[in-house]
């Protein structure tokens, strides 16, 4: 890729990401991005809609944010003790021990590049019609994912700080707009305000689980403020209030922006008008009071929606990366930086070659960007968080079982098992509901596939991670302890074992034997 030509060599890459860099705001726009709320609010929901045949998404909305609230409880308290790029994999090897913590990591790429390689399809599909209409070109869906790709690798080995701002700029956007289409359907003819949206007895119902699952689809994001520790300006206050805010806009946002929707379609009309139109939904009930402009300003902050979703896994992924390159776990090469800007070349530069090799494969192939990768990679990777989001909650529990110090009861006993046991449940569901969730017959090598994924990829870092205790004693050590197991070229073996024996640091030795 030409844009790295200027990149410095190995030689002059370092080891640590840049400090000080971003803070409240900044990893709110991170979070926020990684969430998408136009994307979710004229692509999610009326897909929602047309697949359940429920209209109480916004109660389903609430009523996640409040699980995901009870679990950011304990959460963020752990990352008050513990500051890794690497997030889940870091929280699962300090609760769960290091081999599930591999594990966990595993998933973590498999499912948030689930997510990645979807929005390309996405951008692709969605922006092929509309450049016909609006310039009478046929570009290919593949041609304008590529566009999309090489915009985001770019940013992708830039300081973080410029991808906030873009970021920034972006999701400022796209939540205007989804407050001022809102409000225009709100003031259309068709207005009704309705209580379908909020009838919380369409939680308990037949295919509640389908709808819960995609309300929390909407949410994915939403625990990577502790991705951004390292770089974050205070993260022991930086991180919980980015956490708890991100959850409160989108919650509020999206309840909002769906009961609107429902409420100027018509609760008895709604579900049939998401089958027939799609996103277009959302765009079409604004467009009477604010004319056919605000169609053309939908699209494009829909197609720009994406573009910051992009942006944002993308970071996200290459910071998992640098993590476990910089403790050993894969090649030492991707827990490389470059200095000045603190960006993750190496991991940023493999997760760019992922995207690509995706969307070629797939034009090659024929495949459909929209059903095929779209939404199918979209809900695969909604569901793989929610499973790593319910493991992390054991982790929890299990680390402030062994490191009580500093937390009270409700941080590190009370909110973290009431949060496990409602995750249980939604997993549950969520697997119940596979079929449903990617519109497949139950039982097909699809609604196979995509779940047992998930628990292969775990299996197999398991595995890798009980080799590295046999094979590799010097990089098991240091898994889950950040810089500390990157202080020389070996992996940091003497501080990792330092941090390990020191309480005050939060290590984890158990009984005298390393998990």
């Amino acid at each position: 890729m030409s844009s790295t030509a200027t990149q410095p060599s190995e030689s002059q890459l370092s080891n640590a990401l840049a400090r000080d860099r971003l803070g409240v705001a900044s990893v709110v726009f991170f979070v926020m991005s990684a969430a998408a709320p136009l994307t979710v609010v004229a692509g999610v929901v009326p897909t929602g809609l047309a697949v359940t045949g429920l209209t109480g998404i916004s109660i389903a909305f609430l009523a996640v944010a409040l699980v995901l609230a009870i679990f950011s409880v304990g959460y963020v308290a752990m990352a008050r003790h513990i500051s890794n790029a690497g997030a889940f994999y870091a929280y699962v090897s300090r609760g769960l021990g290091r081999p599930v913590g591999v594990g966990a990591s595993w998933v973590a790429l498999l499912a948030y590049n689930m997510f990645q390689v979807a929005s390309y399809g996405g951008f692709g599909a969605i922006a092929q019609p509309l450049f016909q209409d609006w310039f009478g070109v046929d570009i290919p869906w593949w041609g304008l994912a590529l566009v999309a790709w090489l915009m985001v690798a770019v940013l992708g080995v830039r300081d973080v700080a410029v991808n906030g701002k873009v970021l920034a700029t972006l999701l400022v956007a796209e939540i205007a707009l989804t407050v001022v289409f809102s409000v225009a359907e709100i003031l259309s003819n068709g207005f009704h305000a309705s209580s379908a949206p909020v009838d919380a007895s369409q939680l308990t119902g037949a295919g509640a689980g389908a709808l819960l699952v995609m309300a929390i689809t909407g949410f994915v994001g939403f625990e990577q403020s502790v991705v951004f520790s390292e770089e974050s300006r205070d993260p022991k206050r930086t991180v919980p209030r980015a956490t708890y805010i991100a959850i409160a806009l989108i919650a509020v946002l999206y309840a909002f922006a769906s009961w609107a929707m429902i409420s100027a379609a018509g609760s008895d009309q709604v579900v049939a008008r998401a089958g027939a139109e799609g996103p277009e939904l959302f765009f079409n009930l604004a467009a009477g009071p604010l004319g056919s402009i605000a169609l053309h300003l939908g699209h494009i902050l829909f197609l720009t929606s994406l573009i910051a979703a992009m942006i944002s896994f993308h970071n996200i992924i290459s910071r998992y990366m640098f993590s476990l390159g910089r403790e050993g776990v894969l090649p030492r090469l991707f827990g490389k930086t470059v200095p000045g800007t603190g960006a993750p070349k190496n991991g940023s530069l493999a997760q760019s070659v992922v995207g690509l090799v995706v969307i070629v494969a797939y034009a090659v192939a024929g495949w459909d960007p929209l059903v095929q990768l779209f939404f199918w990679g979209g809900t695969g990777g909604g569901l793989g968080v929610l499973l790593l989001i319910t493991l992390t909650a054991f982790a929890v529990i299990g680390y402030f079982a062994r490191n009580p110090e500093g937390e009270d009861v409700l941080h590190r006993i009370v909110a973290p098992v009431i949060g496990a046991v409602l995750l249980v449940v939604v997993s549950y569901l969520a697997l119940d509901n596979i079929a449903t969730l990617l519109g497949v017959e139950p039982g097909s090598n699809t609604a196979i596939i995509v779940p047992s994924s998930f628990g292969v990829v775990l299996a197999l870092g398991i595995i890798w991670g009980l080799y590295l205790r046999s094979g590799r004693p010097q990089v098991y050590a240091g898994i889950g302890l950040g810089a500390s197991s990157a202080t020389t070229g070996s992996g940091g073996f003497a501080a990792a074992l330092n941090e390990n024996n020191d309480p005050a640091t939060g290590g984890y030795h158990d009984g005298g034997h390393h998990r």
